[in-house]
């Protein structure tokens, strides 16, 4: 959809996971855990003994974006990364 392979995670996207335990469960990135190379999503949860529920931290290599949020800074980065457009010096009038 947007000619970009890989794009750096952010709290509103929406993903779905590829692999491990919760693989095909579809959510709300709800926190990105930097530190810890872990991201939160929506409806991912476990319930701890004491019945308080906790979410579970996904590695972000194992999830795909479905939704991107989209803002300025975002769009100027998609257009950059881009592989549909032609980049370099030389047009094809040049090489001919």
């Amino acid at each position: 959809k947007y000619n970009v392979r890989s794009l750096p995670i952010r709290r509103d996207d929406e993903v779905i996971i590829c692999r491990g335990h919760f693989h095909d469960r579809e959510g709300k990135v709800t926190t990105v855990y930097r530190k810890k190379w872990r991201i939160h999503i929506e409806r991912v949860t476990r319930d701890k003994a004491n019945g308080q529920t906790v979410p579970i931290g996904i590695h972000p290599s194992k999830v795909m974006i479905t939704k991107i949020k989209m803002d300025k800074d975002r769009k100027a980065l998609l257009d950059r990364k881009n592989r549909a457009t032609k980049k370099g010096k030389y047009t094809e009038k040049d090489t001919a």
